[in-house]
Formats: structure tokens, C-alpha cells, sequence
């Protein structure tokens, strides 16, 4: 038996309502009420008891479920907790390419050091995918670069301001200029990531909304591909910081001078809201950077 439906039973119990469950568990109100039906099924009991507004309580055997399931999800997070101490299991952690090479190495070989029985698997995937496999626990935790949403089910931690920089070449024409206005870029050629980037889609929309028309020279699916055909050509990109910073501090790349606000994402750690969160867990999320007083 999946104790999923367990937790779900508790959810209903204590909120009373199959619809304030769902809300807060980031299930659609079917599944929650498919979950329960099940349960009843298993038990040959009912549950839940329905009154004429609505409201619902438990039954005389759903209120016997209610602490004996207690018990048996504390038995479990404790034989979990057990098991983490050791140092055994695993971590899938589903991020982007961009954060998977300039930010997570660190952090992960910290985290091996202190759990050198730990199982850690990487998972590189586009944002709306990363969501997914998150709130379908496919993933522990999720890594993207974004603004922090209020999406149902999902606690969204923030973890560092990144910026985003305009870099060209050294010998680019812009490179020059002391400060660099949007309107300058008017007519320039870029190098962007695919469309389903975010950072593309936020520059584009800047462009657009200024009225700067730009043209797409080369589209590359990876950062480093990317950096290497400014360093060898012409263009511009807009890139997180991190990625360019060696190049940028080598004076490979120069950074364009334009200060605008919405040149900037965060680095947001994902995580579901009914997630159990075992020491090995908890020790990843804080070498990142989250301070345990955020979540």
C-alpha cells in the first residue's frame, strides 16, 4: 500500500474538506478522493462521514485510521532518518545544464565528503520539465534559475541573486563604450540559448517591449557553446554571470556596461511541499547556501 494515502487521509481529517486537501497537498480533488476510496476499500470501512452543508468528519473507524496511521508514518520517518544516518540512499536532484556546471559541483562534493554512502544522480532538463518531475517525485529537489513562484504543492527557496550579463567580444564595438544604453543594441546580432530558455525569453521580452529590434544569428543549446562563438566571432549574448565570470576575469569577454532591472534571475531551490526531508537532504539544501530558517 502506497503510505501516500495515508498522508492524504490526514490531510482530509484535519482540514475537513476533500478540496482544501487537495489544495494543499497540489493534487487535483479526484485524486485525493480516489485515494481515500481506495482506503476504504482496503479496510471494508467508511472514513468519512458527509453533512447536508457540506462538511465533512470522520467516522468512528476513520478516527481509529487517524492515530493508529499516525504511528505508522512515525514509524517510517524514523526507520528513514535511521537509514540516512548511515549514510546510505540517494539524491536526484533535477536542475539546468547552466547551474549543473558553474554552481552545483561544489556543493555536491561538499555534500559526498559528508555522506560518502550517498548516491547522488543528476538529472538536466528544461524548468517546466524540472517542475514536473518534482511534483511527480520522480526528483528530490529541483534547481532552476527563475523568480520564485507560489505554484500549489511546490515550496520555492531562494537561494542567491544571480545577475545577468550582456557579454561580447573584445574587439566588439560596444566594448568600448564607457555606458551602454538599451537603444544601442538596437540592430544587433545575438547568440542565444534555445527558445525555451528563460533568460532568452526575459531578454526578448525587454527588447520587445522597448521596441528594440534585434536579429538571432546563431541559436546554441549550450552556454559554453555559446561563449566560445563570441570569443571567436561577433554577437552579443545575455548570460547568468556565473557562467562567463572565469572568461570575463581572463578579459576573454567583456561585460556591456547597462544597468536594467530585470536583468537578473535567482537561483531557486524546489522542493515539494510533502517532500520528507532526511540529514543528507537537509545538508545538500544548506551547503547551497538556504539558510534551515527558510524552510
Amino acid at each position: 500500500m502506497d503510505l501516500n494515502y495515508f498522508q492524504t487521509f490526514r490531510e482530509v481529517a484535519v482540514r475537513q474538506s476533500f478540496t482544501k486537501a487537495a489544495e494543499e497537498l497540489g493534487y487535483a480533488q479526484s485524486s485525493v478522493t480516489t485515494q481515500i476510496q481506495k482506503l476504504e476499500k482496503i479496510y471494508q470501512v467508511k472514513l468519512f462521514e458527509r453533512y447536508n452543508n457540506n462538511k465533512i468528519r470522520l467516522t468512528s473507524a476513520g478516527e481509529e485510521l487517524f492515530k493508529l496511521s499516525g504511528q505508522l508514518l512515525e514509524i517510517y520517518e524514523h526507520s528513514q532518518e535511521k537509514l540516512t544516518k548511515q549514510g546510505g540512499g540517494s539524491l536526484t536532484i533535477a536542475t539546468m545544464d547552466s547551474l549543473a556546471s558553474y554552481f552545483l559541483p561544489a556543493p555536491i562534493q561538499t555534500t559526498r565528503k559528508q555522506y560518502p554512502e550517498l548516491g547522488i544522480r543528476l538529472q538536466t532538463d528544461r524548468e517546466d520539465m524540472i517542475l514536473q518531475k518534482v511534483k511527480e517525485g520522480e526528483a528530490d529537489v529541483g534547481l532552476i534559475l527563475a523568480n520564485a513562484s507560489s505554484e500549489s504543492g511546490l515550496q520555492w527557496i531562494t537561494i542567491r541573486e544571480e545577475p545577468l550579463v550582456l557579454i561580447v567580444n573584445t574587439d566588439h564595438p560596444l566594448a568600448k563604450k564607457p555606458k551602454i544604453e538599451l537603444s544601442d543594441l538596437a540592430d544587433e546580432e545575438w547568440i542565444m540559448p534555445e527558445d525555451t530558455c528563460n533568460y532568452r525569453q526575459l531578454l526578448e521580452r525587454v527588447l520587445r517591449a522597448n521596441v528594440i529590434p534585434y536579429k538571432v544569428g546563431l541559436e546554441l543549446g549550450s552556454p559554453e557553446a555559446i561563449k566560445r562563438s563570441i570569443m571567436a566571432g561577433t554577437g552579443i549574448s545575455l548570460l547568468p554571470q556565473m557562467i562567463a565570470l572565469d572568461e570575463i576575469r581572463r578579459e576573454e569577454l567583456t561585460v556591456l556596461p547597462l544597468e536594467h532591472d530585470e536583468f537578473r534571475l535567482e537561483i531557486q531551490l524546489v522542493i515539494h511541499t510533502r517532500k520528507w526531508v532526511s540529514h543528507a537532504l537537509r545538508q545538500f539544501v544548506t551547503n547551497l547556501g538556504a539558510k534551515e530558517t527558510e524552510w
